[in-house]
Order: structure tokens, then sequence, then C-alpha cells
């Protein structure tokens, strides 16, 4: 293929407009760009913002405050970069006019990460939902997504119905968050139109894609994008070991008890990175493009999230540490715990349906994960101090890296080879 045809414009030595045509679902070596990048740089910002209101809410007892402003914010900043993500897998030209426009996008991102924590406070105020400026963000970057829709359906025509699917959507549900900004409902009221405008744009990706041909992303490309936030959302997990660090050095000075709140919170965040990349994303995506796209697409956001929680977590444990929590040690270690029991059963789950098989060694597996989730909150009951309840935590995912190592590995060989052969003789 020659460097200078429309599927592999970062390859060209300038950036005049090029024809959105779509990239080639084939094309070898492909590989997040230093744009793409730059735009995660700002989701580190948003993550970053939602954890440590959630970490607040959490120590301050204020459990449904935390949880629900938690949980919006995480769908909408992972919603965002879904969207964003899957487009430029399909359709990035990377010239000036594809550049401009995703830096509008990264002010929408940084708009709605500023707007998070009068967002959360007015949850704990239960009076409404102080959502303005956060809709506003979203609707910034969404303007901007329906902006590159329309130039890919006037220059791909081959896929013009696919790309008008996600316009329509898009603009059907803009309509809805612009209403959102200027008349201020109950939060329940605004919590069934957040439900509804959601649902509105989850369908347009799936209409397009199931329905009229759908887009040319490129399987590994998009594996590898998701790994990358992933190791993002992990940067939470180093944040709030460090701050559980400084919390024990303020309080008791350089002791053993630093050391061991170091290696639980870098040994969690270490084991939680390790299981991830186990997961056959980009082999099965390749063979199964429309049939198990949607499930593992959609249903990264609860992991993210899951990931993003346990460092909030163990800003918890930090605040726990200092004396500054209004909560007991025991509800502490489940502010970690819980996410922690999230993201590997979630893991779990997402292998289970890329492989469309469950194997009775992840029963195992999940079996003694429980044991060690368990043991660090009956170590909470017993007095433990929070370290050494770390430090039990920090085994979890352990459970999973031993099993795979030892026998695991040639499970996932196996099972992979039995998909693809099924895949094959499908076809």
């Amino acid at each position: 293929m020659s460097e200078t045809t429309p599927t592999e414009p970062h390859q060209s030595a300038h950036h005049h407009v090029a024809r959105m045509s779509g990239r080639d679902t084939h094309e070898h070596h492909r590989t997040a760009t230093t744009l793409e990048l730059l735009f995660d740089l700002t989701f580190v910002i948003a993550f970053s913002l939602a954890a440590s209101q959630l970490a607040h809410f959490l120590a301050e007892g204020h459990f449904f405050s935390g949880l629900f402003g938690f949980a919006l914010a995480t769908f909408s900043i992972c919603w965002a970069w879904i969207n964003f993500s899957w487009f430029a897998s399909a359709y990035d030209t990377d010239d000036w006019v594809f550049r401009i426009v995703t830096m509008v996008q990264m002010v929408g991102v940084l708009i709605l990460a500023i707007a998070l924590p009068p967002m959360f406070e007015s949850i704990d105020k239960g009076e409404h939902l102080d959502n303005g400026i956060m809709v506003l963000g979203y609707v910034v970057m969404r303007v901007a997504m329906l902006f590159q829709w329309l130039r890919a359906s006037r220059q791909d025509p081959a896929r013009r119905d696919a790309c008008m699917a996600y316009v329509k959507a898009i603009s059907l549900a803009q309509l809805g968050w612009v209403v959102l900004i200027f008349f201020d409902f109950s939060l329940l009221v605004t919590f069934v139109m957040v439900v509804g405008l959601t649902a509105i744009e989850m369908l347009g990706p799936y209409v397009a894609e199931m329905r009229y041909g759908g887009t040319p992303w490129h399987a590994h490309h998009i594996a590898e994008r998701y790994g990358l936030l992933a190791i993002i959302a992990l940067g939470e997990g180093v944040v709030g070991t460090v701050a559980s660090i400084s919390a024990v050095v303020e309080g008791q000075g350089w002791n053993l008890d630093v050391a061991l709140v170091c290696l639980a919170g870098t040994g969690l965040t270490f084991g939680m990175w390790w299981i991830y990349f186990l997961l056959p994303s980009a082999e099965i995506l390749h063979r199964h493009r429309q049939k198990r796209s949607f499930v593992w697409g959609y249903g990264h956001m609860p992991i993210f999230a899951s990931i993003v929680a346990t460092g909030a977590g163990l800003h918890v444990a930090a605040y726990y540490i200092e004396h500054k929590a209004h909560i007991g040690s025991v509800a502490t270690v489940l502010t970690v715990a819980v996410p922690v029991a999230c993201y590997i059963g979630l893991l779990y789950a997402m292998y289970a349906y890329l492989m469309q098989q469950v194997e009775r060694l992840h029963l195992w597996l999940l079996a003694g994960t429980a044991v060690v989730l368990a043991a660090s909150v009956v170590a909470a009951m017993a007095g433990l101090d929070m370290a050494k309840c770390l430090i039990i935590l920090m085994l979890a995912p352990v459970v999973t890296i031993v099993g795979y190592e030892v026998a695991g590995h040639r499970h996932r060989v196996a099972a992979l080879d039995r998909s693809l052969r099924k895949n094959e003789a499908a076809h």
C-alpha cells in the first residue's frame, strides 16, 4: 500500500485536508497516535476529580451521594472517550481539521471535569442535580463529534447510512442535553432524563453497526486504546497509594507501616494491571467484529469505574490513617475490597463472554479470590491495623496471576483456539 493512500494518513509529511474514506480494518502495525495519547490526558484529570470526590464522600460516610455521583461521572467520562476512540479507529485522517476538532473535544472534557465537584455536592444536598456546566462540557464534545460524523457521511458514501445513524442519535440526544442546561429539574426527573438520553446515545451505535453495515474500526487498535485507558485509570491506584504513604509518614514518621502501605498499594495496582491484559480482546474482536464488540465495548465502562473506585478506596484508607475519616476500619477496607471484587469478577465475566465458555479453573480462582477479600474484611473486624489489611487485599489479583502462570495460560491458548476455529467453521 502506498504511503500516500488515505488509509495511512499518519505516514504523511503534512497535515493538509484529507478525505475521510475510512481506515483499513486489516492495516498492519496500527497503533495509538500521539494525538490520541494527548486526548487521553484530559481523562486523567476527569478520573482524578471523580475519584477524589468519591473518596471524600465515602470517608464522610455519605455513601449514596458518593456512589450515585461517581456513577454519573464515570459514565459521562467513559462514554465521551468511547465515542471519540471508536470514531478515530475508523476515520482518523490526522489532517488539520481532525486535529482542531479533537482539540475542541478536549476542551469539552475539561469543562465536564471541572463541573464534577458541584455535581457531587448537589446530590449530597438532595435538592436538585447541579449538572449544567457538566452537560455544557458534554455538549461541546458532542457537537464536535457531530461535525466529525457529518464529515464522514459526506466523504464516505459507501457508509453514509451508518454515519447518519450516528448523526441522528447524537442530534436527538443533544436536544435533551441542552434542555437539561436551561431547565432546573428535580433530582428524580433529571435522573430519568439522563437514563433516557443515554439509552438513545447507546442505541445509535448499535443501529449503525448492526443494521447499516457499520464503520471500519480496527480491532487491534481499539483493543490497545482500551488498554491504554485502563492504565490511565490504574493511575488512580498510584495516587491513592501515595496519599496513604503520606498519611502514615505524617502521623507516625518513617516506619514499617510505610513500607507495608507502599507494597500493598503498588502491588494491588500492579496485579490489577497484570490480569487485565490476560483478556484476548484483539484476537476475538478481529474475528467477531459485530457479534462481540458491543458487550465488550460497553462492558468496559464498569471495569474502568471499578479501577478508578479502587484508587478512591486507597485514598479513603489515607483519610482513615490520618484520623480524618468518619467511618470505621471495616467500612474503610470495604471501600477498597468491593471495587476490587467488582473488577476481578467483571474481568472473568468478560473473558467468559469473549470465549463463549466458562472454565472450571476460573471458578476455583474466583473462590480463592473471594476468600482473600473476605480475609481482609475479617482482619479489619479483628482490629488489625490498616496497613496489614491492605497487604491481605493486595493478594486478591495474585490468585489469578498464579493460577494463570501455573496452568491458566494453557487453558487460554486452548480456549482461544476453539473460539477461532468455531468462527472459521461458521464461515
